[in-house]
């Protein structure tokens, strides 16, 4: 028989909540590229564009299986030149990982006002999300 779990929006709120307290103080990387199969998979041949800082409580509490970041600090001074395609978030060590999501202006988990960055020039957030996934 095949399993079919589903949890609650209260459930599904705990769980991400969990997830984001991991990011308190934490670190969005943006990359160029191919996102990988998931978030223990190594980074390859994806180029860095940019590092983000998340605030100390890196998000509110979650609704419905979904949670907001607070304020993101900008990266005033962008590693290299390439289209934003998908991030990796890390807890506070910067070393490990939490979850990956999608990059662009609208309708993505990290939203930004342009995907197309430039080597030392600013990348500012205009929203990030996570989901908790129900199913």
């Amino acid at each position: 028989m095949a399993l079919t779990q589903n949890i609650s929006n209260a459930a599904a709120s705990a769980a991400a909540d969990a997830v984001c307290a991991l990011l308190n103080s934490g670190f969005i990387d943006i990359y160029d590229g191919s996102q990988p199969a998931n978030v223990g998979t190594a980074i390859g041949a994806q180029v860095k564009l940019a590092g983000l800082t998340l605030a100390a409580t890196a998000f509110g509490a979650a609704s419905n299986g979904v949670a907001t970041a607070g304020a993101i600090g900008s990266d005033s001074d962008a590693d290299a030149t390439g289209t934003a395609a998908w991030f990796r978030a890390y807890k506070s060590d910067h070393t490990t990982a939490v979850f990956d999501g999608s990059v662009g202006t609208s309708g993505c988990n990290l939203n930004l006002g342009t995907v197309s960055i430039v080597q030392h020039g600013t990348v500012s957030v205009t929203s990030l999300t996570y989901t908790q996934a129900k199913v």
